[in-house]
């Protein structure tokens, strides 16, 4: 089945519920509402018919074969990253490295470009918003380097406080790492405002756009970015997938990430050459059938329309916030001017996981804990965890009623 043909307002949403299967089940006899989009999101049927026509048609080996069947599958393997730079609006494919996600590219990053560019003494930047994927690498890099990282500070609506940030960069730094739009708090950080202040003092970004890839349309160009990661399951993709950016003279200067077959040009007993941008750090049989099938979760998005897809989302937002603060009793944690379609909330006087439990006995899916921001919600909000809701562009305004009538519940049971 084709994606949905994209509209030239709003997306129709029952049309499009009939492209994701998983949605028509009962869970606990309720009907299913999946509200942990910011963790993974579901898959539409030209993404799942994608993955079988992969295997019953063309699977083989990329780049290794001169025969038919690796012939095509290089073909569509290399498709996708042509799509996936498209997507981005990447100078070249030369840009487009294949990675198993956000967690993999970051690494990667941090393993090879942050290796040779932060020495002793040296400061990286982050902020205390960051996912772990883009907070423990850095911190393992500084450890190891005798490096010092700093944290771009938060504020009470869950917003990076610039001046802080400005005040922070001096000679030392070396790198700034920062997320997009936070996975918990739904912010989204003024990144190109950032990339401008830290390329005045020649500082590299590197953007996690995990929670970016979904929502808003990627410029590479525009943003300016040396490197740019996410991941395919977050945007209705395949898991175990995902792309890193990075402008060409940085990734020519890094050494590879990984050794083995595919990046490398030639061997003997003395000596290895290393294989072209981009195979230089894509080393063994990568996950062809996922990079391929990406492609069509990249096609998906794009027929929607990123405007559309912007649009729905924030009137399913404005719908839940509408409905919490007329519940009461709610403590939305995360509430930045600009911010996208993620809730992170308390039921002032239970605790989160009774929240989600009850939820779930109801059919609603969502996600409990620290959302792998430990930091930011233990150590700068104080709390034992948060309840969050995150909407894709098929969930409803019904779905929402659904949540907030679960939400009363639990405060009559409870308070």
């Amino acid at each position: 089945m084709e994606a949905p043909v994209k509209n030239t307002e709003l997306i129709d949403t029952a049309k499009l519920r009939e492209e994701f299967p998983i949605l028509r089940q009962k869970l606990n006899g309720k009907p299913l509402v999946y509200f942990d989009n910011a963790a993974t999101s579901q898959k539409p049927l030209s993404v799942i018919n994608a993955v079988t026509e992969y295997y019953e048609t063309i699977n083989s080996n990329v780049h290794r074969g001169i025969h038919t069947l690796s012939e095509k599958a290089t073909e569509a393997y290399e498709n996708s990253r042509e799509k996936a730079r498209s997507f981005v609006n990447a100078e070249s494919t030369n840009e487009i490295v294949f990675v198993k996600g956000t967690t993999d590219g970051i690494n990667l990053i941090a393993s090879s470009f942050g290796n040779m560019t932060v020495g002793e003494g040296d400061e990286v930047i982050i902020s205390e918003m960051e996912h772990h994927s883009n907070m423990v690498p850095w911190q393992n890099l500084c450890r190891q380097k005798n490096a010092e990282l700093k944290y771009i500070p938060v504020n009470d609506d869950g917003e990076l406080m610039m001046d802080e940030f400005r005040s922070m960069i001096n000679e030392k730094t070396k790198l700034i790492s920062v997320v997009y739009i936070s996975n918990t708090l739904g912010t989204v950080n003024p990144v190109k405002e950032i990339i401008e202040i830290a390329h005045s003092h020649n500082i590299p970004v590197v953007i996690d756009a995990a929670q970016a890839a979904p929502h808003l349309k990627l410029d590479v160009k525009d943003l300016d970015c040396d490197f740019m990661a996410f991941s395919g399951h977050k945007m209705y993709g395949p898991t175990g997938i995902g792309i890193l950016y990075g402008k060409e003279k940085h990734l020519e200067a890094m050494p590879p990430y990984q050794f083995g077959g595919e990046m490398i040009k030639s061997v003997s007993f003395d000596k290895t050459e290393f294989n072209i941008l981009p195979y230089k750090f894509e080393a063994g049989t990568p996950n062809i059938s996922g990079a391929i099938v990406q492609g069509a979760a990249v096609d998906f998005i794009e027929k929607l329309g990123h405007e559309n897809i912007h649009n729905s989302e924030m009137k399913l937002l404005e719908h839940a916030n509408n409905l919490f603060e007329e519940i009461g009793g709610i403590r939305i944690i995360g509430t930045a001017k600009n911010k996208t379609s993620v809730i992170s909330f308390i039921v002032e006087g239970v605790h989160p996981y009774d929240t989600g439990s009850i939820l779930d006995n109801l059919g609603i899916a969502v996600r409990t804990g620290f959302h792998c921001t430990q930091p930011l919600i233990e150590q700068r909000y104080k709390l034992p965890g948060t309840v969050r809701a995150s909407f894709a562009v098929y969930n409803t305004t019904g779905e929402i009623d659904l949540l907030a009538d679960g939400l009363k519940k639990i405060k009559k049971m409870f308070l």
